[in-house]
Formats: structure tokens, C-alpha cells, sequence
């Protein structure tokens, strides 16, 4: 995997773009190693929580040149084949079992939004500027979009989808696309924090919280969603975890995953 670094330390994976020469923007062949890295990190069973990080100034710029040079001459057939491995990391790292931050360090463009968007939380330098550039070539956001609409909500979606407008830190903050905005001294030790606090939980329930919000998230609220969030407390409740964490607190005593 040339384009990109795997690394571990404890319970924690760190996937970073390493091509910052390019801006880590993308090609087929770097959506075909970040699909194979998350897949490779989510199947680790000591590994509670990844890291999606980049080299350089930009955080990912989307699409490679290169690559956008051979796009220019695929046919209908070619774009739909392409476009599907695309859509297919993006739900690589939306599904993958272990919870995702993106270490967002500086500028994301078009389908780096996307990359950011697939993550469960993000943390960005209050440097960082951020664009949907896609209507100004003539395109559309489209892989991306259901990402990053659950990201930045429809409202959002509809400004910068439609005017292409770069927007700051702040902004993606207001909006919901990142959670936390730092200076830059200050972004490894906010993700420290997140990972303490994914890392000191119990790795079942939290593996069973992330499917449950892919699960409820725009649903409607009906009789089959509730039957489905009653199954799912039930089962949690009966599982080996989630008696030791009720058990330990009554007890006033650490749950048994911190204490290995």
C-alpha cells in the first residue's frame, strides 16, 4: 500500500494518506488501498479505534489528475465501474465495526469530503477550508452525497452543494460536518481525548452503538424501528459485557475490559 500507512499502538489503528506531493488526492488505486485498510483494520480484534489521518497540508483534494485525465475518456459502462469502487470504500469505512475519527489537518475538497463524511467524528485544524467543488467541472457530488448530507444536513447540503463555496473551520463546525476545531498544536491532543474515551468503553457495546445509529439514522419512526431498538437493548443487556458494566458500576469497581 504505496499511497498510504498503516500503523498500530495499543487498541489503536492509524491509516494515513502519505502522498501529499499530490495532495492525497485520489486514484483507483488509492481508493483500492483505503478499502483494503479499513477492511484490514475493522477484522483486528485488538483494534478498538482507527485513526484516518493525512501527510502535508491537505488533508485529500479528491480526485487525482491523472486519474480525472482518464475519466475524461471512460464510457457510460467505464464511470459506472469506476464510480462503484469509490462508493464502495466510502461504505467500507461507514460500516467498518470500530470506531473512525478523521484527523483533519488541512484542506478537503470534493471527494475528501466524502473520506471525512464516512467517519463517525472529525477534528480539524481551525485552519482548514473545505469545498464541494464538484458544480464548477460540470459534476455532482453524487457518491459522496449520502455521507455527507447525514454530515452537514440537507440545509448545508443545499448551500454548498449548489454554489461550490470554499468555507472555513467554523463553518463545517456550525454545520455539523466536524465536531471539533483546534488550533494546530492542539489536534493530536483532542484525538487522543476522543480515542481515551473509545478506548475506555466496552468494545461490544460500542461496536453495537455505531450499528445502531447506522440503523436509525433518517429512518422513519415506526413499529418495526422500535420493535428493532427494543431487540437491540434486550440483547446487549443479556450479553457478557453488558452485564459486567452494569454490574461493575453498581459494584463501584472498574468493568473487567479495563482492567487487562
Amino acid at each position: 500500500m504505496s499511497h498510504l500507512q498503516i500503523t498500530y499502538a495499543g487498541a489503536v489503528a492509524r491509516i494515513t494518506l502519505t502522498q501529499p506531493e499530490v495532495r492525497n488526492a485520489f486514484s483507483d488505486e488509492v481508493i483500492a488501498d483505503i478499502t483494503a485498510a479499513f477492511t484490514e483494520v475493522g477484522a483486528r480484534a485488538e483494534v478498538r479505534a482507527v485513526v484516518l489521518a493525512a501527510e502535508g497540508p491537505a488533508f485529500c483534494a479528491g480526485a487525482n489528475l491523472n486519474w480525472m485525465r482518464r475519466m475524461a475518456d471512460y464510457t457510460r459502462e467505464e464511470n459506472v465501474a469506476d464510480a462503484a469502487k469509490l462508493a464502495e470504500m466510502l461504505r467500507v469505512i461507514y460500516e467498518c465495526p470500530k470506531p473512525t475519527i478523521a484527523r483533519v489537518q488541512g484542506d478537503v475538497y470534493a471527494g475528501g469530503m466524502g473520506l471525512v463524511a464516512a467517519c463517525d467524528m472529525a477534528v480539524c485544524v481551525d485552519t482548514a477550508g473545505f469545498c464541494l467543488s464538484e458544480v464548477k467541472l460540470g459534476l455532482i457530488p453524487a457518491t459522496i452525497s449520502p455521507y455527507v448530507i447525514r454530515a452537514m444536513g440537507a440545509r448545508a447540503a443545499h448551500r454548498y452543494f449548489l454554489t461550490a463555496e470554499r468555507f472555513g473551520a467554523q463553518e463545517a463546525l456550525r454545520t455539523g460536518f466536524v465536531q471539533e476545531v483546534v488550533v494546530a498544536e492542539a489536534l493530536d491532543a483532542k484525538v487522543d481525548e476522543l480515542l481515551k474515551a473509545l478506548t475506555s468503553a466496552s468494545p461490544n457495546a460500542v461496536r453495537a452503538c455505531k450499528r445502531l445509529v447506522i440503523d436509525v439514522a433518517e429512518r422513519e419512526i415506526n413499529a418495526d424501528l422500535i420493535a428493532a431498538t427494543v431487540e437491540g437493548i434486550a440483547d446487549i443487556r443479556a450479553s457478557s459485557e453488558g452485564k459486567e458494566g452494569v454490574q461493575s458500576f453498581l459494584q463501584k469497581r472498574k468493568p473487567a475490559w479495563l482492567q487487562a
